[in-house]
């Protein structure tokens, strides 16, 4: 008798079990496929529980790192600026909308000898504009880009100064921070070359949110199951993470130029060693002068608000679900915050109103030494100008 109901209990328990399962399998073969795997869904997904922050996050710099060219955009820019840039008298590059979309044109002498079209447009705009086009499974980086501080298109950074240049190719390596994911096929042409080509078609713009929060489908399935359940399971919870694993999500893509890669961090997700990813080259061992281009974890971690806390990272200063660029003052209330007994000198005092605007002071804008831009008709470079995340007491006539 006991036998009978013993067999009875597990066979129960099977049936229960399947059920589940079942369950689980219908609601998972419901949502969209996504290229990165099965474990994935797409940001698609999220916005289904997630309306509010999806909406936010859309129209934040990550939301908006890369994203296909849109005509309508692109004509509101250069029918308010100028459409053209001159090289010297002979040579120019102009934007044109012709019939199958808008184009960078270069001239020599009057005669156009290249166009190609507006294809992907990089960055949030909120410091520039840059652009590329596919030819093929390759992508190569336009000669003009739009810098919003001089409303006006100038030679895309790090492009000849005399010259039209169409051949800068842009690889799965720059995709890495600049979107969420591509396919792409290495091929060893030699012993020192390797020719890579990416499928155009497998491009996920922007930094989406399983980029962040690790692949979601599980997390999906199980609270479509249990809409009940309102602690988040089987997805990254940034507050559970420690100090070093909320940095490396961050440094992913915020630990500056001198990072030689090992791995393509596509495949990294929140909690994982970034150190398995990135070696760093002895200028970042050494600490260095780091850039203020990308170096924003290397620069914060450089600094004492940051080595005389046990907690502070860089979630304790921005949220990357919303859009508040340029906002000195809530990011000054974010200081103040930690530094309500700060007395500041009467030299300080006389600059102004102190609570609105600590960020100046104390991570000032200053130039990039690796990128510069020449603006149509000097001959000298353009400094460009980026937030330093080495937070310090600066000389006050700074």
């Amino acid at each position: 008798m006991k036998g009978t109901k013993r067999i009875l209990f597990i066979l129960g328990a099977m049936v229960i079990v399947i059920v589940i399962l079942s369950r689980c399998m219908n609601v998972a073969g419901e949502l969209p496929k996504d290229i990165r795997g099965e474990a994935y869904t797409g940001a698609a997904t999220c916005i289904k529980c997630h309306k509010d922050l999806s909406q936010s996050y859309a129209h934040s710099p990550h939301g908006l790192t890369s994203k296909p060219v849109a005509d309508a955009a692109l004509l509101k820019i250069f029918a308010a600026d100028s459409n053209n840039f001159l090289f010297d008298a002979h040579q120019k590059v102009t934007v044109e909308k012709r019939d199958s979309g808008i184009f960078q044109v270069a001239y020599l002498d009057g005669k156009a000898v290249r166009a190609q079209k507006f294809d992907i447009q990089f960055g949030s705009g909120e410091k520039a504009y840059t652009y590329a086009y596919w030819q093929g499974k390759k992508l190569y980086e336009l000669p003009l880009s739009y810098f919003s501080g001089i409303r006006n298109w100038a030679i895309s950074p790090g492009f000849p100064r005399n010259t039209f240049y169409y051949d800068r190719g842009i690889t799965s390596r720059c995709l890495e921070c600049h979107g969420s994911y591509v396919e792409k096929k290495l091929t060893q042409k030699s012993a020192f070359v390797v020719d890579e080509e990416m499928e155009r078609g497998s491009l996920i713009y922007g930094i989406d949110c399983e980029r962040c929060h690790g692949p979601g489908k599980q997390h999906v399935v199980f609270h479509m199951e249990n809409p009940k359940e309102k602690k988040a399971k089987f997805i990254a919870v940034y507050k559970t993470l420690s100090r070093k694993q909320k940095m490396d999500a961050c440094g992913v893509c915020h630990s500056g130029n001198t990072l030689l890669s090992q791995k393509s961090v596509f495949g990294f997700k929140p909690g994982d060693n970034l150190d398995e990813y990135y070696q760093r080259d002895f200028v970042g061992f050494g600490g260095g002068n780091p850039d203020v281009h990308g170096n924003q974890t290397t620069m914060l971690t450089g600094s004492n608000c940051y080595r005389k806390s046990e907690t502070m990272t860089c979630q304790s200063c921005h949220n990357t679900h919303e859009n508040i660029k340029g906002n000195l003052t809530i990011y000054s209330q974010r200081c103040i915050s930690c530094h309500q007994t700060t007395k500041h000198s009467k030299a300080t005092l006389a600059k102004g109103l102190l609570t609105t605007n600590c960020i100046d002071c104390h991570m000032p804008k200053e130039s990039s030494k690796m990128i510069t831009f020449q603006q149509a008709g000097k001959n000298d470079l353009s400094a460009y100008m980026l937030r330093s995340h080495h937070i310090a007491i600066y000389p006050v006539n700074k």
